[in-house]
């Protein structure tokens, strides 16, 4: 009996220390984190170091940007996306080596993103220009559909 007091005392006190270790990778993530707030979903303080998922806009920011007039490539995604987890990784190495600014916006973390922008899905990716929409690309897409819309749209 005391044995197995001595093992369950152990794993509880393992199991505590995962909790504490996590909870303090949390709060450092969060320390830099490039949302508005610290009340992020664990999925999304999970992609907040990752070179991937840099370029973080707010929406009040995007809707600022786009309102400029300024020519503006949003990427719309969900950390939970199986997709956007295959399409990112992608992307982004694509849009640096077509010099490309692509701002990235969370529609897990800012689900009014989905009506504001009458996204059906994700990825999603738009082009604005002059305040309006003048392309978008739904789903994941090839390397190669990347570039054709870059080249026919972005760059043009």
């Amino acid at each position: 009996m005391k044995k197995l007091l001595i093992f369950g005392g152990i794993i509880i006190a393992v199991f505590v220390l995962i909790f504490v270790l996590n909870s303090q990778k949390n709060k450092d993530a969060l320390a830099n984190n490039p949302y508005d707030t610290d009340n992020l979903k664990q999925s999304t303080i999970d992609l907040i170091d990752d070179p991937n998922y840099q370029n973080i806009i707010i929406p009040e920011d995007l809707k600022k940007k786009i309102a400029t007039g300024e020519p503006v490539t949003a990427y719309f995604f969900s950390p939970e996306c199986g997709y956007c987890k295959e399409m990112t990784p992608r992307l982004s190495p694509l849009a640096e080596k077509n010099d490309i600014e692509i701002v990235k916006y969370n529609v897990l973390e800012y689900e009014k993103g989905w009506n504001d922008y009458l996204i059906q899905a994700t990825p999603t990716m738009i082009y604005f220009e002059d305040g309006k929409e003048v392309v978008r690309v739904e789903g994941a897409i090839s390397n190669e559909q990347i570039q054709e819309f870059f080249d026919e749209v972005v760059l043009k």
